[in-house]
């Protein structure tokens, strides 16, 4: 039996990814902040599925989150065969009006935490020649995205290096895929407070349904999957548009009563 680590597992993405893996008998670790919620969902997984689920409860906003969640799988005598990099939040307004420990806070999270933990689990994916890595990217990546700078600019990072290590582990045993959903109807957006954007106004995916496309993407090796097809074509549009058109069109997606009215692209 194979054992799959989930970040970010207490809520959303993270919640539905455990109850697939589960569901599969994989063993499973949920690692997020709350250990409350994450005891009450590794029971209930357990409960039903008679599946091993442990409980890492750790702030991978911390630079040392990823090293302690590694400590704590080493001591634990686990050998994990899927990672999930699902933790990540976003924040939006005016870039130079929000709280910067947060901002350095989401780089941590999106990016470092994300690095750090494929950095230390998949040497020993590779030495088996089993394992499958799903990052969670997004279509914001595909582009720039005013009142939301720097989860855009994290998403870019998280698809790009996603791809580029899907590319090296050829060969191996070993895939890496990257999950680009557009709007999706989570904690995470309210958090955020993108759900009263326009872009959520216009529709937004439900979790177990992103999920469910991301886990198939992941255990059949794909390097990238875009969830939905208005995602896919506007992902495309990207590609032949002016930059500065795709500025604009992002910077009024992204905008709510929170943010600033005029922004130039």
């Amino acid at each position: 039996m194979s054992t799959a680590l989930i970040t970010g597992a207490s809520s959303g993405l993270g919640a539905e990814f455990a109850r697939l893996f589960a569901r599969d008998k994989h063993d499973i670790v949920l690692v997020a902040r709350r250990k409350d919620r994450l005891d009450a969902l590794a029971a209930g997984l357990s409960g039903q599925y008679g599946v091993k689920a442990h409980v890492i409860a750790v702030d991978l906003m911390t630079p040392d989150g990823a090293a302690r969640v590694v400590a704590e799988v080493k001591r634990l005598g686990l050998e994990i065969d899927e990672l999930v990099n699902n933790a990540g939040f976003a924040t939006s307004g005016t870039f130079w009006e929000l709280e910067p420990d947060r901002e350095m806070g989401e780089l941590q999270v999106n990016i470092m935490t994300l690095v750090a933990l494929t950095r230390s689990l998949l040497p020993g994916m590779v030495q088996r020649k089993r394992g499958r890595i799903l990052n969670i990217g997004s279509t914001a990546g595909f582009q720039p995205g005013p009142f939301m700078a720097t989860y855009y600019a994290s998403k870019a990072f998280v698809n790009s290096f996603t791809e580029a290590l899907s590319f090296e582990l050829k060969g191996t045993g070993v895939t890496a895929t990257v999950s680009c959903p557009g709007a999706t109807a989570t904690e995470f957006s309210a958090v955020a407070g993108t759900d009263k954007s326009r872009l959520f106004a216009m529709g937004a995916m439900t979790a177990p349904e992103v999920a469910e496309q991301a886990y198939r993407a992941m255990q059949s090796g794909r390097a990238m999957m875009v969830h939905g097809l208005k995602n896919k074509l506007a992902a495309l549009s990207v590609r032949f548009s002016p930059r500065a058109v795709v500025r604009a069109i992002a910077a009024g997606l992204n905008r709510t009563a929170a943010t600033q009215p005029a922004l130039k692209a």
